[in-house]
C-alpha cells in the first residue's frame, strides 16, 4: 500500500520570532525614534536569521 509522505512545516529560527515581536511593539510606538531603534533591531534579527539559514544549508560545502 502506498502511503502518503509527512511533510513538516519548518521551524522558525529564534532570531525570525524575535523579529516579528519587535514589529509587532514598534507598531504600537508613537515615538518615532524608540520605533526605528525597534525596527532596526528587527531587521538585525531577520538578517541574522537568513544568515544562519545560508550557512547550514545542505547545498554549501567546504572549499577544496
Amino acid at each position: 500500500m502506498f502511503t502518503k509522505p509527512r511533510h513538516f512545516r519548518p521551524v522558525q529560527s529564534p532570531d525570525k520570532i524575535e523579529a516579528s515581536l519587535q514589529r509587532e511593539q514598534a507598531a504600537s510606538l508613537p515615538a518615532r525614534t524608540l520605533r526605528e531603534q525597534v525596527l532596526r533591531r528587527a531587521r538585525q534579527a531577520e538578517t541574522g536569521s537568513n544568515l544562519t539559514g545560508w550557512l547550514c544549508s545542505p547545498g554549501l560545502r567546504a572549499p577544496e
